[in-house]
């Protein structure tokens, strides 16, 4: 069949669209998951999917999936899909672009009257973010059975109100079973949220994994004292030795590249007053590697780093490790074939590691799966000023039809070029 391309305005017209749901004053979006705002924007897609012709489904932990049939409905579908909560304080595209992206592949299949041999679908999982409730990638975690139903759906926010709870409120305690389907593959469109596409001056992130990562929890003990009569040479200030290691978090970082990623991102101090020396400092650690023996070796060396520079100022210390997610790679033929979609529709592109968890991530234990990059300005996401060129939205979309009609077959044909 001849090559068919999506309509970038109607792309960029239902981001912008369903940006108006929990818009904010400076052109961001705070929509939490599963609040109101939440279940408008959810009832928003769906009318949309059954507008195009879709089947909609929801299933127990609210993630929707909207079915374009295919000639052959005894093959796996080829799924698409992102989010559409935000941070409390988001932007217009994060994970809302994977969305309307599919959204997008359902309408030009539409218009130009293309049937496929498998059917595609349009998934939006339920709290990527984990802004409002924990774990984060919590829908698509409970589809591929990484968090039981049950203990999930008892999960509360800070009001005390439960999954399950906020679920029923908004209408989206779905009766649908949870996974256990076969899936021909899942591919998911999304800004980088980082500066290397935008750095490079690349349009396409063919993205080949996603970084393992690591948090810590440190805690380090020394000795409250007046800040005038405690001489130096006596103190055991916990403040001190734990800055020492924060830089030692960031060289350690620095020695593992391009890969490696070290952040402290928060600090309690106590007894947190002006003129007494800090008897204890608690801080996290963030550390991140596309190769998890990499990501040994920095754990490793975080390890005796910290109990060194403790032992120096003499001072007791912990680090207790409270979160890990294996390094991911992505399927070789999946991530091929977006490389190749890229280079057939002549735009620039290269190989990239997600730095940032997706639902990608989940979906790769159960499916042949890879992603799409596409610039966002400045590399900012998370912001309310997250921002990105209609052109490089498209381009990504376009990518995206290519792989999705390449593997979910045109009817009497093999993919979408003649």
């Amino acid at each position: 069949m001849a090559k068919i391309s999506i309509d970038s305005d109607r792309l960029w017209a239902s981001l912008m669209e369903l940006a108006k749901i929990g818009a904010t004053p400076k052109g961001g979006v705070r929509r939490l998951a599963l609040t109101e705002l939440d279940g408008q924007a959810r009832d928003l897609f769906i009318r949309w999917c059954k507008d195009a012709g879709c089947a909609v489904t929801v299933d127990g932990i609210g993630n929707i999936f909207a079915r374009r049939p295919g000639k052959d409905e005894r093959l796996p579908p080829i799924i698409t899909g992102s989010h559409i909560d935000t941070q409390p304080s988001g932007g217009k595209f994060d994970g809302n672009y994977g969305v309307m992206s599919g959204l997008e592949i359902l309408r030009t299949l539409n218009d130009h009257g293309v049937q496929t041999q498998a059917p595609i679908e349009v998934a939006v999982w339920t709290n990527e973010e984990g802004s409002r409730f924990t774990p984060v990638m919590m829908g698509s975690g409970v589809f591929v059975g990484a968090f039981p139903l049950d203990s999930t759906l008892q999960r509360p926010d800070l009001e005390g109100i439960t999954v399950g709870e906020a679920l029923k409120k908004i209408g989206y305690a779905g009766s649908q079973p949870i996974g256990g389907r076969p899936i021909g593959a899942y591919f998911e469109a999304h800004i980088e949220q980082g500066p290397i596409l935008e750095d490079t001056d690349k349009v396409i992130g063919v993205v080949t994994g996603a970084l393992g990562l690591r948090w810590y929890d440190v805690v380090v003990t020394g000795q409250d004292a007046h800040a005038g009569p405690t001489p130096m040479r006596l103190r055991k200030d916990a403040m001190v030795t734990a800055a020492k290691m924060v830089v030692e978090v960031n060289a350690l970082a620095q020695r593992y590249q391009p890969d490696g990623r070290g952040t402290v991102g928060f600090m309690q101090v106590k007894p947190n007053s002006r003129n007494v020396i800090p008897g204890e400092v608690r801080f996290s650690v963030d550390l991140r590697h596309a190769k998890d023996e990499q990501l040994d070796r920095m754990e490793d060396e975080m390890r005796a780093a910290c109990a060194q520079i403790a032992k120096s100022h003499n001072v007791d210390s912990s680090v207790e490790r409270v979160a890990n997610y294996p390094a991911c790679n992505f399927d070789a033929s999946c991530v091929s074939a977006v490389r190749t979609a890229a280079a057939g529709l002549g735009l620039s592109h290269m190989d990239i590691v997600s730095g940032a968890g997706h639902d990608a991530i989940y979906m790769a234990r159960v499916a042949a799966t890879s992603m799409i990059f596409v610039p966002c300005e400045g590399g900012i996401s998370h912001n309310e000023i997250e921002n990105a060129r209609p052109e490089d939205l498209a381009a990504g979309c376009n990518v995206l039809l290519d792989v999705m009609l390449e593997r979910a077959r045109v009817a009497g044909g093999q993919g979408p070029r003649a």
